[in-house]
């Protein structure tokens, strides 16, 4: 092949020049946490590893954009636009106007956090959640991500994905999951899958609250129940089969 004329090498350079400075930019929103409502300019370089002097240019950028604000104390905040797209996020899901009633309903029934997660590559993120009005209870980040080899959804997520992995055969054999004090020492969750009108996975449906509560062989049992009858009433409203519920939840009322 002939050797890239001048021009197409500035043309590489400028592309890959784009692509750090979006990198960078990036690196700036992943830098505030779940309870960050604000951040300093000095905190932000911190946290990024990036000169004081760049990150005031990327965040004038971002803040032109809508994805930054700054405060009048001088500090930094997320801007609105992240919120706009996380709504188009969720509605290309098309599973909201099923799902979002059906948490409603099991976290009134159970008092207990009711949440729905998607896989994201190695991570879940929980799309929608409802919390009780109980003062202690488990609490759920939407938009959030964790890591998927911890709690009960992550293992549903890793159960009933393609490839099917040997290691989750129990998981889809039960067809639900639960756990204790994976992703926090104090909370418990079970959780159990909803599916499409071809058997694709949609997301896993997850119970959560504190273990002392939730983790009771009893409390755990009747999370299950009411869980997999969510599932199948999801997975109804979806086009998919609900047999697997079925027998699951015939299973369930036996023991």
């Amino acid at each position: 092949m002939p050797d890239p004329t001048p021009a197409s090498r500035a043309l590489d350079s400028a592309e890959s020049s784009g692509v750090a400075v979006l990198d960078k930019a990036f690196s700036l929103l992943a830098a505030f946490g779940p309870t960050d409502a604000r951040l300093t300019l000095t905190e932000l370089s911190r946290r990024t590893g990036l000169y004081k002097s760049t990150v005031l240019r990327l965040l004038a950028a971002l803040e032109h954009g809508g994805f930054i604000r700054k405060l009048s104390d001088g500090q930094y905040a997320i801007g609105p636009q992240p919120l706009r797209l996380a709504s188009i996020y969720q509605g290309s899901f098309q599973v909201g106007h099923v799902i979002e009633p059906i948490l409603e309903r099991l976290s009134a029934a159970t008092g207990e956090t009711a949440s729905f997660y998607v896989r994201h590559g190695d991570k879940r993120i929980a799309l929608f959640r409802v919390e009780p009005s109980r003062a202690v209870r488990a609490s759920v980040q939407v938009g959030q991500e964790y890591a998927i080899a911890q709690g009960a959804s992550g293992k549903v997520l890793l159960a009933f994905s393609s490839p099917a992995m040997p290691e989750y055969e129990a998981i889809r054999e039960q067809f639900w999951a639960v756990s204790h004090g994976e992703r926090d020492p104090e909370t418990a969750s079970a959780s159990a899958p909803v599916f499409g009108p071809t058997g694709e996975l949609q997301g896993a449906l997850a119970l959560s609250g504190p273990r002392e509560r939730l983790a009771r062989p009893d409390a755990l049992h009747a999370a299950c129940r009411q869980l997999v009858e969510a599932a199948r009433e999801a997975t109804k409203a979806l086009g998919g089969s609900t047999a697997r519920h079925a027998l699951t939840l015939e299973r369930l009322g036996r023991s």
